[in-house]
């Protein structure tokens, strides 16, 4: 039977059956609706009652412009080298054994293309982190640390079409020309998701596109 959207709602939950506060991460390249899934998965499990799902992104720990224009590394905004892992890390393992009080995560400004600090509150009452980026699954350098921080990640696969069309589209929203659009996604996005590409085979579950209805409907 393939996979369906409510195949992955039962899974979420039943990570969070036992006991303590579960963290799940959503992995794949850039534009493959990672954060869409993140959302549609957190409100469908919040919807029948208080919230018990809570969403912290990867992005939030970017680094500022600022530090990527001292460490020579603007250009390729997006790359492993470019974020803090090792805060990342440590959040993940905060979140993972502080749930007597609120732990606060960073957000990421899209419109600034830069991390906010505080921006997202984590309740006591949270017994599901979804977590989403790039790198879970990432073995280099701090990036180790991620994985074992969380109990599954799943994997976005989309069509490497579709995938660029909507990354493309998604620069123009924040400001590029189309040119200049086409020349990032091609050039230090591709790059990107080539190496994430590599990194499919260590997760706990690929989620094909036929699993996302909203993906159905926009076709």
């Amino acid at each position: 039977m393939p996979l369906t959207f409510d195949d992955l709602l039962t899974r979420a939950r039943a990570l969070a059956g036992g006991g303590r506060r579960a963290i799940l991460g959503i992995a794949g390249g850039p534009g493959a609706g990672k954060t869409t899934l993140a959302e549609h998965l957190v409100g469908a499990l919040n919807a029948d009652g208080p919230p018990w799902v809570a969403h912290v992104p990867m992005d939030g720990f970017h680094l500022a412009d600022a530090e990527l224009d001292r460490l020579g590394r603007r250009d390729r905004k997006g790359a492993p080298d470019t974020f803090d892992a090792a805060g990342y890390a440590a959040l993940l393992r905060r979140l993972r054994e502080e749930t007597d009080e609120v732990v606060y995560a960073p957000g990421f400004e899209r419109v600034l293309e830069q991390p906010l600090a505080g921006a997202i509150p984590v309740p006591p009452t949270a017994r599901l982190v979804v977590t989403e980026g790039n790198y879970l699954l990432l073995e280099q350098g701090s990036w180790a640390r991620v994985r074992p921080c969380l109990d599954e990640v799943w994997f976005c696969e989309i069509d490497e079409q579709e995938r660029i069309r909507r990354l493309v589209a998604r620069h123009e929203e924040f400001g590029k020309d189309r040119e200049a659009a086409v020349a990032w996604v091609l050039g230090t996005d591709q790059r990107n998701a080539d190496l994430i590409a590599t990194t499919r085979d260590r997760a706990d579950l690929v989620v094909p596109p036929g699993a996302l209805p909203w993906l159905r409907r926009s076709a």
